[in-house]
C-alpha cells in the first residue's frame, strides 16, 4: 500500500510539473522582437513576427509632439487604437488630434501645456505649448516572452530649453492570449522647479478603437478612410461595444473622476473580444489614480488632476525641485477573451510582483 501512495505521489509531481512547463513554455516560446528603424525614427515591436506596437519619435509628423507608442495590437491582432490622425479609419471621430496611440504627458506644467498640442494650435498660441522629443535609446533587448526599449526624452520649453529630462523603459511581454505594456518613467527638473498644477489634461494615456468606445446618441464628427470629416447629427453606435469596470466595481461612464487601483476597458473589436487593463502602481504620486476615462474613447490615468476630480475637496499641485525626480509605473493589459473583475484582480496582483 504505501508503495502505491509513493507511485501515486510521484505521479501527480510530475502531472503538476509538466503543467507549469507547459505553462512556462506558453510564456517563453513567443519571440518578442525590438528592432530600431532608424531611417524612419521609429522601433517596431513585434510578437513572432507580428506586430504589436511602435515606438514613433519622428518629428516629421505634425500632430506628433511627443514620442508614442502606435498603433497597438491585441494577441489576436486586433488594432485596439484609434488610427486618426496618423492613419484614419472610416467611422472613427475627429476630435483631439492630439489623443494618438498610447502616450504619457502632462497639461499644466508650469503653464505649458504638453497634453494639447497638435498641428491644430494657432500660430499665436504657440507660445504657451510644449513639445516632448526624443533624445536616445539607452537600450534594445529581445528574447522569448519578453523584450525591453529603453529611451530618454527632453520636455522642451518653447524656447528649446529642457525643461524635465525623461528617461523611460517599455517592457514588452506577451502571451498566447495576452500582450503587456510596462511603463517605468522618471522625469527629472533640470534647471528650475517644475510646478504639474492640477489639471484633468493628463497623464497615462490610450485613444481606442472606435469599437470599444461607449454606445453614445450625442453629434459627433467622423472621418472617413482618407481623413476627410463628416458631421453626424445622430450617432450610429452598430459596434460600439466598450464598457468600463473598475476596481472598485463602477461601471460605465460613471468610472470618470473616481479613484481605482486598476481601470478596464472591454468590448468587440474585430470579432475579437478584449479587454484592456491599465493598472497603477503603489509607489505612485496619488495612489490610487483618479481616473480621466471618457466615453468617446480617451482611457487615461491622472494621479496630478485632483482638485479637479474631487470638485474642490482636494488639491495636490505637484512640485518637484531642482534636480528632484519623480517616477511614475503603469501597466497596460491586452487581454483576448472574456474577463472578470476577479481575473483582473488576480492579473493585478501579478503585476506587483513583476514590477516592485
Amino acid at each position: 500500500m504505501r508503495k502505491a501512495h509513493i507511485i501515486i505521489s510521484i505521479l501527480a509531481v510530475s502531472i503538476l510539473c509538466l503543467f507549469c512547463t507547459q505553462k512556462a513554455d506558453e510564456y517563453s516560446s513567443l519571440q518578442v522582437d525590438v528592432n530600431h528603424d532608424e531611417a524612419n525614427q521609429r522601433v517596431n515591436i513585434l510578437v513572432d513576427g507580428k506586430a504589436f506596437t511602435s515606438y514613433l519619435y519622428t518629428d516629421k509628423i505634425p500632430n506628433l509632439k511627443k514620442p508614442v507608442l502606435f498603433p497597438v495590437y491585441s494577441a489576436g491582432g486586433s488594432i485596439i487604437t484609434r488610427g486618426y490622425p496618423l492613419e484614419p479609419r472610416k467611422g472613427e471621430r475627429t476630435d483631439h488630434p492630439h489623443q494618438i496611440g498610447y502616450w504619457l504627458n502632462y497639461g499644466d506644467v508650469n503653464g505649458l501645456d504638453y497634453w494639447g498640442n497638435s498641428a491644430a494650435i494657432p500660430a499665436d498660441q504657440a507660445y504657451r505649448m510644449g513639445v516632448i522629443r526624443h533624445k536616445d535609446i539607452k537600450q534594445i533587448q529581445s528574447g522569448k516572452g519578453i523584450g525591453i526599449l529603453e529611451v530618454s526624452m527632453d520636455w522642451l520649453k518653447p524656447d528649446g530649453q529642457t525643461l524635465l529630462e525623461e528617461n523611460t523603459q517599455f517592457i514588452f511581454r506577451a502571451k498566447k492570449d495576452s500582450r503587456i505594456i510596462d511603463r517605468i518613467t522618471n522625469l527629472k527638473a533640470i534647471h528650475e522647479p517644475v510646478e504639474f498644477k492640477d489639471t484633468k489634461e493628463g497623464m497615462l494615456a490610450i485613444r481606442v478603437n472606435r469599437a470599444l468606445e461607449l454606445p453614445s446618441d450625442e453629434p459627433v464628427t467622423l472621418s472617413d478612410d482618407s481623413g476627410h470629416q463628416t458631421e453626424i447629427p445622430v450617432m450610429d453606435n452598430s459596434g460600439v461595444t466598450g464598457n468600463y469596470l473598475s476596481s472598485t466595481g463602477v461601471t460605465g461612464i460613471g468610472v470618470w473622476g473616481t479613484r481605482a487601483e486598476w481601470m478596464s476597458l472591454s468590448g468587440t473589436v474585430e470579432n475579437e473580444k478584449v479587454t484592456l487593463v491599465i493598472y497603477d502602481h503603489p509607489g505612485n504620486v496619488g495612489y490610487p489614480t483618479y481616473w480621466h476615462a471618457r466615453g468617446y474613447g480617451l482611457f487615461a490615468a491622472n494621479p496630478l488632476g485632483q482638485n479637479v476630480f474631487s470638485e474642490g475637496k482636494e488639491k495636490l499641485d505637484f512640485r518637484l525641485e531642482t534636480g528632484q525626480t519623480l517616477t511614475l509605473k503603469y501597466r497596460l493589459q491586452i487581454i483576448s477573451g472574456e474577463t472578470s473583475g476577479d481575473m483582473i484582480e488576480d492579473l493585478y496582483q501579478d503585476f506587483l510582483k513583476e514590477v516592485d
